[in-house]
């Protein structure tokens, strides 16, 4: 036999045959079989047309934070749960929620114009006109009576003053106004205050939503000329949740700050407003040219100010403390009801938001239905899952905080890990989250068929559409090879708590990229009548993420050893640890030898326990000696996270607390990983970077010396 003919044969009998199924992490193979017609089942049974249904009666009519209309809301979904099945109940907290009482904006010189501030109703969307909307405010503004020159500051970030200041600009007693874009937009009051600025406007420019991009509601998707973004401005990167009682929950009865000294409310007052708003008063700049990058859609030569155009601006809020309704169900666990997997999305909205949230919110409600039917049939769970809509997300993260707050002991101890899922629409699933979960997402996805249609798994669509994307071949190489890299976690979303507070595994999933949502987001033009024309009309994607998150539920939930992969965290650290290195390059030295050291000790212990665990997994059973320490097993492996816990917390923001991923206190959602030395050096504080690379470098000693206890666990039973 020839010798190529002899390689090819034994090939295709080494090669497992379609009708195999893979491995299945976390699962004996008998056990696998099993959970695999578990998923094949609940697959079957996301319904679009329920999720249609659900979107239109939520999305019916306002429901901010605070209202009624989030109290019927959380009623609502309550009484879903229920009827399904499930033990559900409201868990009730405060905060602190300001509404708007007067707002103003006028230029005074050397024109008079009285800003709009209100977005008109569109005869094609009913929706558009309903009573009860909150008005265009950013929430956690100051309240301020200033008048004062207008200086253009671009995007508002910390580099745009740098450059503003090599043109001799400075905004030290002037009002600025910056566009929505590049950073989270409590980062631009908080930068303008910095530099002294008494008052904040933030504008969309079309550029970046609006004509510039396409059609404009309602011919098409993207923000109209008056159409607005509401949104928080707290400074969330300090801490989220109520201002009033950072570190604890706010239920009758706690402790609370006074205003004065909660430290994440605005300093200077800050309104956003539409480009129709912001044309007059951007007309009316002179001074130094904006550079090229900085010009936008508007049909104006961009300038930079100071000035002549002056502006006033006068606002003032209630300063009201309101209620939250967080709707929790439980299925309890049979085995081990002490470990708990949690997801979440919220239902809260600024105004009807049919996209946000209510389309992530539509997938989790279906979610819940899908693990009912299946509870029917007689199936429990090994694990608790704990299933949240949260409220009071869009303020600051309200009710997923306050939530945590209360619990925090209990999930410290409990926590297995957090999925959560937030707007979604339409295109390529997205995944970010704890690296030690990556493997354990690429199998998901592996699994779930891709909503367009592809006849591929939901990861080979995305693979294809990222390999389309990638601009360098390195990246397209590093896409091609093995799983598909998750992103880190900074914040925006409920997972925050989980994560950055409690160091609970923690992972945001949806779809998205096809298409651009951000026209409509916060505006009142968010509707249900948008949603179906524009995004996901089929809901074929909101089933996809149904099936995506139910399957992920069930493996956490039924796996009899968790699905905890280290090499891919212990790859990801060490490529944060290369970029950091890059960029001490540039400064003072810093040695980052103690981590690299830690780093390879953590990635021999992490191959070691790959081998065990793959050993387990072929086995038809779990072995008998193993059956005993499965519960000790599963509780070292779902703890390891909590290695990167650092109870001091990070400078100048102790309530974030995890060593290896944060929101950049300069970017606000935007992540900072080994925010702890990455942040020192870009801040110029050298000497807290270097005292943080012992810290980290324990962490990732805690962390090894958790997997090495859990191969031996497997090893030795």
């Amino acid at each position: 036999m020839p010798r190529l003919y002899a390689l090819i044969i034994l090939a295709l009998l080494a090669t497992p045959s379609a009708s195999t199924p893979p491995p299945l992490r976390g699962f004996t193979q008998s056990s696998a079989a099993a959970e695999r017609e578990l998923e094949r089942r609940y697959q079957a049974i996301p319904s679009p047309d329920n999720m249609r249904e659900y979107m239109r009666v939520i999305s019916a009519e306002p429901h901010h934070a605070g209202s009624p209309g989030s109290r019927k809301v959380a009623e609502y979904v309550l009484g879903k749960f229920k009827s399904w099945g499930l033990d559900a109940s409201i868990e009730e907290f405060s905060a602190l929620m300001p509404y708007p009482v007067e707002r103003k904006v006028e230029m005074i010189g050397p024109e008079k114009y009285s800003a709009v501030l209100e977005e008109p109703k569109v005869e094609a969307d009913k929706d558009s006109g309903d009573a009860g909307q909150l008005p265009t405010f950013n929430a956690y503004s100051a309240d301020g009576d200033v008048t004062g020159d207008l200086v253009y500051v671009n995007y508002g970030v910390p580099e745009d003053y740098a450059h503003l200041a090599k043109l001799g600009v400075y905004v030290n007693g002037k009002i600025v106004i910056a566009r929505y874009g590049k950073s989270w937009r409590g980062i631009k009051p908080k930068v303008a205050a910095e530099h002294g600025a008494i008052g904040c406007i933030i504008y969309s420019d079309p550029k970046d939503d609006g004509f510039a991009k396409g059609k404009v509601f309602p011919a098409g998707p993207f923000r109209p000329e008056q159409g607005v973004q509401r949104g928080s401005v707290m400074d969330m990167p300090v801490y989220p949740g109520d201002p009033l009682s950072p570190g604890w929950a706010s239920e009758p009865g706690a402790r609370q700050l006074n205003r004065s000294e909660a430290i994440t409310i605005l300093k200077i007052p800050v309104l956003p407003i539409s480009y129709g708003d912001a044309l007059p008063l951007l007309r009316q700049l002179k001074g130094p040219a904006a550079p090229h990058d900085w010009k936008g859609g508007l049909p104006i030569a961009y300038r930079v100010g100071p000035g002549p155009a002056k502006v006033h601006v006068k606002l003032s809020f209630d300063w009201q403390v309101r209620p939250l309704y967080d709707v929790i169900a439980r299925i309890k666990g049979s085995e081990f009801p002490d470990q708990w997997v949690v997801f979440g999305n919220h239902h809260d909205a600024w105004v009807n938001g049919a996209s946000d949230p209510t389309s992530g919110n539509v997938a989790l409600m279906e979610t819940a239905r899908g693990l009912a039917e299946l509870s029917k049939t007689g199936w429990k769970p090994k694990r608790t899952i704990v299933l949240a809509s949260w409220d009071g997300e869009e303020w600051g993260l309200l009710g997923s905080t306050e939530w945590v707050e209360k619990h925090q002991a209990e999930l410290a101890q409990k926590g297995v890990a957090y999925i959560n899922t937030d707007s979604s629409g339409k295109g390529w699933l997205t995944m970010q989250g704890s690296h030690s979960l990556q493997a354990f997402f690429n199998d998901v996805a592996r699994d779930v068929p891709d909503p367009r249609g592809s006849g591929k798994s939901s990861l080979e669509a995305k693979r294809d559409h990222d390999l389309k994307e990638a601009k360098t071949k390195d990246a397209k190489q590093k896409i091609a090879q093995g799983d598909l890299p998750i992103g880190a976690l900074g914040s925006g979303s409920d997972y925050t708590a989980f994560v950055d507070y409690l160091a609970i595994a923690s992972a945001n999933v949806g779809f998205g990229g096809d298409g651009d949502g951000g026209g409509v987001y916060h505006s009142v033009y968010d509707s249900f009548y948008w949603f179906t024309k524009f995004s996901d009309g089929a809901f074929a994607h909101g089933t996809a993420l149904s099936r995506f998150t139910g399957t992920a539920l069930l493996r956490l939930a039924n796996a009899e050893v968790l699905p905890f992969e280290f090499t891919s965290l212990s790859r990801t650290l060490s490529g944060y640890v290369d970029e950091i290195g890059k960029l001490a390059a540039k400064g003072e030295t810093i040695d980052l030898d103690p981590i690299r050291t830690s780093l390879k000790q953590l990635d021999a212990s992490a191959r070691r326990y790959e081998q065990a665990i793959t050993s387990v997994q072929q086995e038809n059973t779990v072995p008998p000696a193993l059956a005993g320490a499965l519960e000790e097993l599963n509780r070292t492996l779902y703890q390891s996270e909590r290695a990167f816990k650092h109870d001091a917390g990070l400078p100048r923001r102790e309530w974030f607390k995890h060593l290896a991923y944060a929101p950049g206190f300069y970017t606000g959602y935007g992540v900072k990983t080994l925010p702890g030395i990455r942040e020192g050096i870009e801040e110029k504080h050298l000497d807290e970077a270097r005292a943080y690379v012992p810290i980290v470098s324990a962490a990732i000693d805690r962390l090894r010396a958790s997997v090495e206890k859990a191969t031996a666990l497997l090893m030795n039973n």
